[in-house]
């Protein structure tokens, strides 16, 4: 799915363990770094442009400033992405652990139609890599939901759905949560109290919530309940939504 920047900002300002620069880079400079390592996606344009360089936990992100040499030349800033060791083939690494660590990459031989590249994971240890999000707020929202103690998410859809974008809020009020966001929301309404094995991902802005099960065989299913009507059979008390998260928003999140 296209990422949400209006929730990734949120997801980025209210994330523990997250850092980020108070100077945003100019889109000249920008462009300039394009024209050198090819089109950045949009994700992760806009987080230069509204901060400029920062981390994500532990990963330094890869900022874009004035080249210290020639095209290619080595003598650019080590912390900018169009530095020479960063483009390798059809990997552009844009986030670095320390010390060797870890490394996160664009795979620019995928880009999807909204732009964006997947983020894969190379280890620092053996060199293996690993897919890890569909785009770049994809990979904010993976690290936030692990820094949230969330793990990946609370289910495999949930979990799908934040590899794209922390989040959705779409124009009829339809809000599914990103992991900056689904711990409170459950314990505000105590649905591990009165609603065990059910999960509250998101609401529709008038006073219903919707729910998936947080373990057993069907962890697809959403069902829409009332906020206040919170029980034990969320399935027999409310309504059957969709079975298919990422296909329903898609479509707006009709009833």
């Amino acid at each position: 799915m296209r990422p949400d920047l209006t929730l990734l900002r949120d997801l980025v300002e209210a994330s523990p363990g997250f850092g980020r620069g108070a100077g945003a880079v100019p889109e000249a400079l920008i462009r300039e770094a394009e024209a050198r390592v090819g089109p950045l996606p949009p994700s992760y344009r806009w987080w230069l442009a509204e901060y400029g360089h920062g981390r994500a936990g532990n990963a330094d992100i890869a900022t874009v400033g004035p080249c210290g040499g020639a095209a290619g030349s080595e003598d650019d800033m080590y912390e900018a992405v169009t530095a020479g060791w960063r483009l390798s083939g059809d990997r552009l690494c844009f986030a670095v652990e320390p010390d060797c660590g870890d490394e996160y990459r664009f795979a620019l031989d995928r880009a999807g139609e909204t732009g964006e590249y997947p983020v894969v994971h190379r280890d620092g240890t053996n060199g293996c890599e690993s897919p890890m999000a569909e785009s770049f707020a994809g990979f904010l929202a993976v690290l936030a939901a692990r820094l949230h103690g969330l793990r990946d998410g609370p289910n495999p859809a949930v979990a799908r759905l934040w590899r794209s974008t922390p989040g959705v809020l779409l124009d009829n009020g339809v809000h599914v949560y990103g992991p900056h966001l689904v711990r409170e929301r459950n314990e505000t309404f105590e649905v591990s109290r009165y609603a065990p094995g059910w999960v509250l991902v998101g609401d529709d802005s008038g006073g219903d919530g919707f729910f998936m099960r947080h373990h057993g065989r069907d962890r697809t299913s959403v069902h829409r309940l009332g906020l206040g009507a919170i029980g034990g059979d969320v399935a027999a008390a409310g309504e059957r939504v969709t079975d298919d998260l990422i296909g329903w928003l898609r479509a707006g999140g009709a009833s």
